[in-house]
């Protein structure tokens, strides 16, 4: 008898577009200096190279505002660098009630943060099925949190990058085949 092969799970099955012809990502950990902005940087990246910029918008923000304006934590940024990737853009900012109404899906990097951003003005709050967890989309380790790695070293980040380049391309995946977007979307795993 040979192993179980572990089950990958289905990617959920996205919200529809507020807007025709345009899908929004908002990405939300608790600064906006560390895990977010690596998930930012990573989702557009990837969403560029499957031809999707044209109609996915990716942004990031934090729940709490001590960090507002600053750039992006400097092992985050030399992670991203390693990869290959351009970290330079990135402003902190912190979520807004209002944002619910401009991000058709927005991801938590963890409970915490779920939760944090579910406790905001409930009568802007998340329409069902607009709030998910990152981790809900990691092939690996499904619903797991991305870890906060601002007080270890330099491992923390690169564990993150892994884990949430995992992320982006089973989001991208749904991306392309739901087409969220679309009047005449995908709902082959609907």
């Amino acid at each position: 008898m040979s192993p179980a092969v572990p089950a990958v799970p289905a990617a959920p099955v996205l919200p529809a577009a507020r807007t025709e012809g345009r899908y929004a990502v908002g990405l939300v950990c608790l600064g906006n200096i560390c895990r977010s902005p690596m998930a930012h940087v990573v989702l557009e990246a990837q969403v560029a190279e499957a031809g999707l910029d044209d109609v996915v918008e990716v942004t990031s923000s934090g729940t709490g505002g001590w960090h507002v304006g600053d750039p992006m934590d400097s092992r985050a940024a030399a992670t991203l660098r390693e990869a290959g990737l351009d970290p330079s853009q990135h402003r902190a900012r912190q979520f807004a009630a209002s944002d619910w109404a401009e991000l058709d899906l927005v991801l938590a990097l963890d409970d915490t943060n779920r939760s944090d951003l579910g406790a905001l003005d409930p009568s802007l709050g998340p329409e069902p099925g607009r709030l998910l967890l990152l981790g809900d989309l990691d092939p690996e380790t499904p619903g797991a949190a991305v870890p906060d790695p601002y007080y270890g070293g330099s491992d923390g980040f690169t564990a993150v990058l892994a884990q949430v380049e995992r992320c982006a391309e089973a989001l991208v995946e749904a991306l392309a085949e739901q087409q969220p977007w679309s009047p005449h979307r995908s709902r082959a795993r609907a």
